[in-house]
Order: C-alpha cells, then sequence, then structure tokens
C-alpha cells in the first residue's frame, strides 16, 4: 500500500515524509499549492475541513496534523525501518514529552519568525519587528534548555533518534539555510553538533530534494 501526502513542499508535510522514508513505507506526493488556495478548494475541505497540510491517506485511512500522523506511522510501520518510539515504555514516554516541547515551545516562535522574515511579503501582510525580536528571544531561551538537556544525551529522548528530533527539521532547517540565524544553532555547542547529526540523516537529504516553495 502506498501512502499519499499531500503538500510536499512545506514544512510540516515534510515532518510526514521524513518519516516515512525513515521507516521504509512507500509514498506519493499530492501537490497543494497554498498560495493559489488549493487547501480551500471544496473537494479538499472535504478530507481536511480546517484547510491545512499535511493529509495522508493510507488505503481507506485519512489523517491530518503532522504529529499526529508521525506518530501512526512510527506506530502501525513500526516493526520496519528506524525504531523512533523507543524501546521501553520509559523510552516512549520521554519521547512523548519532547514531542510535546516541540509543539509547545519550540514551534511557536519559530513558526513566527518563518512567517514574519520569509513569507509576510509572499502571504500579503506587514513583516513585524516586534514580533520578530519577541519571537526569537523565546527560542533562544528554548534552545538553551535544549543545549542543557543535549549535554546530558545525543538526542532528546536519550542515545537514540526518535520523533522527538526527527519533528524538529523542517523549521530548523529554514532558520539556519533561509534565514540568516544559523548562529542560533551554532553558539551552542551540543545543539549545533545534534543538528549536524539530524540533518545529514540520508532522510532529510532525500526530503530536501521535494524542494520549497519560495
Amino acid at each position: 500500500m502506498v501512502v499519499k501526502v499531500y503538500g510536499p513542499l512545506y514544512a510540516s508535510p515534510k515532518r510526514v515524509l521524513v518519516c516515512l522514508v525513515e521507516k521504509e513505507v512507500d509514498f506519493e506526493t499530492v501537490p497543494i499549492d497554498l498560495l493559489k488556495g488549493e487547501h480551500k478548494h471544496p473537494d479538499f475541505l472535504k478530507l481536511q475541513p480546517f484547510g491545512s497540510v499535511p493529509l495522508i491517506q493510507d488505503g481507506d485511512y485519512t489523517l491530518y496534523e503532522s504529529r499526529a500522523i508521525i506518530r501512526y506511522c512510527a506506530e502501525k510501520y513500526k516493526s520496519q525501518g528506524t525504531n523512533l518510539l523507543g524501546n521501553t515504555i520509559e523510552e516512549r514516554g520521554l519521547v512523548e514529552q519532547w514531542l510535546e516541547v516541540e509543539a509547545q515551545n519550540f514551534h511557536p516562535p519559530i513558526n513566527n519568525l518563518v512567517l514574519h522574515i520569509l513569507f509576510a511579503s509572499v502571504l500579503g501582510f506587514p513583516s513585524d519587528p516586534m514580533i520578530i525580536q519577541e519571537s526569537q528571544e523565546k527560542l533562544g531561551k528554548v534552545l538553551d534548555i535544549y543545549e542543557e538537556r543535549l549535554s546530558k544525551s545525543k538526542y532528546l529522548a536519550g542515545d537514540f533518534f526518535s520523533l522527538a528530533d526527527l519533528s524538529h527539521l523542517p523549521f530548523t532547517h529554514y532558520l539556519v539555510a533561509n534565514m540568516g540565524k544559523e548562529y542560533m544553532i551554532r553558539d551552542r555547542k551540543h545543539v549545533s553538533a545534534w543538528w549536524d547529526d539530524i540533518s545529514n540523516r540520508p532522510s532529510w537529504k532525500r526530503v530536501l530534494q521535494f524542494g520549497a516553495p519560495f
């Protein structure tokens, strides 16, 4: 069975793609152009009523929200590819903990930076310097906590690569490659080593070949 992934050019769908590559799951992509409003088309809204990507179809099963999707894929296909959930309930707990940290603490400020630095002009709203400054300060505090954590373990949930690390790839890539803020990673020794490790995985390099919408 081939998993269909809608919206492959954008950051959150890339979270799903890299998970599928790690899990050695065959997939095909369905382009959705957000800039042309294709995510608001009635046919797409029947599948995703909130009109956002990613969305997957795995046979007759449809699922949206990227972190829900990667949890599903890691569990359903746990017998193949990279173990992204840990080997014990305690390890799984740490994976879930750091996935929540990524979603609740890391993502909001970095998403604001992406919107106001990269996409404001494309989406037709003015970039807000105050939001950029506040978001950068918040992200810096989060990365300081990461630095402390990564001084004690190779990856966020322990000494194994997991969904918790994988989930950081798309938006951190924007930070490093597109926004001129690589120093936020490089100024933190252990965060820098962690980023070099996870961003050089063959799975992520393959996903980057799908390009970006700008």
